[in-house]
């Protein structure tokens, strides 16, 4: 039986009940105090999260830009120093190797964040083409851990520990390196990915347990497992690699378009069939889907017009907000119009459902 790996957090986890599960080869907790009282949390005081598991990647050198502009999606020319963006990796036939941020921290300086279980097939698939480029790679995963702090009240959290800056000069997808948290140089950036106000805190391995214990000293704050993390990035809208976005689903299917730029400069893998999908539509569409019937939509789940298969659950759960059954899709285009019934497949049952606007979760603006 192969030893399943744990972030520099494992020893801690026990002090406050978590329950770990085995998450694409971790042992990370997939709840503390309970899913829904941590989705709760979240959504209205703050909850830190442990996402140590997450791959780093370092790009350096004068070709970093030229390399990375031919690897991604997005238009890494509009970056500017201390901005972060979302973009996608793609295979010469449009399919996704991973979704993921980049941290321009200099020039010459680029920070990727990759999805834990695409960390080998990612750094192996940069390298294929860092060749052409004067750039180095390094994957430094096991250097860094990372924490998330998210939720209405994470800013003024955060703000009681940190000593040499004003989080709120964080502006949404900006960071800051060498923030210190209690005394621990940390990169500490506006992002998350639960649809709530946070931040992604950025520290050395070995000092992250003194962080995560300083922030949950705070009442206001719960940990939160792995199962209230896919509930809040459901709700939202986020996708997940392995569900919404995978090797034969392409960054226009899975909605995130908007991190597809046909129109820079430099060739991209994938452009030919990016660019047809964005001008002429893709074959499928993501939908959001709300179950008539009684029953809750899972992954993998067949998805039906009348008796035609045209499609299958991409996730699906009763969500915490709106306490309703509901799900992503991934149908055939031609059928992905609001109010349309369908049917999903469970457990030998077509159960009526209805597709429905999303995502399911928005932020409420501040007064």
């Amino acid at each position: 039986m192969t030893q399943l790996k744990r972030t520099p957090l494992f020893d801690v986890y026990s002090q406050y009940g978590a329950k770990t599960i085995d998450f694409g080869g971790w042992e990370l907790p997939v709840q503390f105090s309970g899913i829904k009282e941590e989705h709760e949390a979240v959504r209205t005081k703050a909850g830190l999260f442990d996402v140590s598991h997450m791959g780093e990647i370092t790009v350096k050198g004068k070709d970093g830009i030229a390399f990375l502009q031919k690897m991604v999606t997005n238009d890494v020319s509009k970056l500017a120093n201390g901005k972060a963006q979302y973009t996608a990796i793609c295979y010469e036939d449009g399919g996704t190797v991973d979704d993921i941020i980049i941290y321009k921290k200099g020039e010459e300086d680029y920070l990727l964040v990759v999805n834990a279980a695409n960390v080998d097939k990612d750094y192996e698939w940069l390298l294929k083409f860092a060749g052409e480029y004067e750039v180095s790679l390094e994957n430094v995963s096991s250097q860094i851990a990372q924490l998330a702090l998210q939720g209405p009240l994470a800013e003024e959290v955060l703000q009681k520990i940190t000593e040499n800056n004003d989080l709120k000069e964080i502006r949404f997808f900006n960071f800051i390196d060498s923030v210190e948290i209690c005394g621990i140089k940390t990169l500490v950036s506006r992002t998350g990915y639960t649809g709530e106000d946070g931040f992604e805190i950025y520290c050395p391995a070995g000092s992250a347990a003194t962080i995560w214990q300083e922030i949950l000293k705070n009442d206001s704050v719960k940990p939160i497992g792995l199962g209230a993390r896919d509930t809040l990035r459901f709700e939202a809208g986020l996708p997940l690699y392995g569900q919404e976005l995978s090797a034969t689903i392409t960054p226009i299917e899975a909605g995130i378009g908007f991190a597809v730029k046909c129109d820079k400069e430099q060739d991209f893998n994938g452009k030919e069939v990016l660019k047809q999908q964005k001008e002429q539509g893709a074959p499928r569409k993501l939908v959001g889907i709300e179950m008539i019937d009684r029953g809750i939509p899972r992954h993998g789940y067949p998805v039906y017009s009348d008796d035609v298969l045209i499609g299958e659950v991409t996730t699906g759960t009763q969500s915490p907000t709106l306490k309703k059954n509901v799900g992503y899709a991934l149908i055939q285009s031609e059928y992905a119009e609001l109010d349309q019934f369908l049917s999903v497949e469970i457990r030998g049952k077509k159960l009526k459902a209805t597709i429905v606007p999303t995502p399911f979760y928005k932020r409420p603006r501040k007064q």
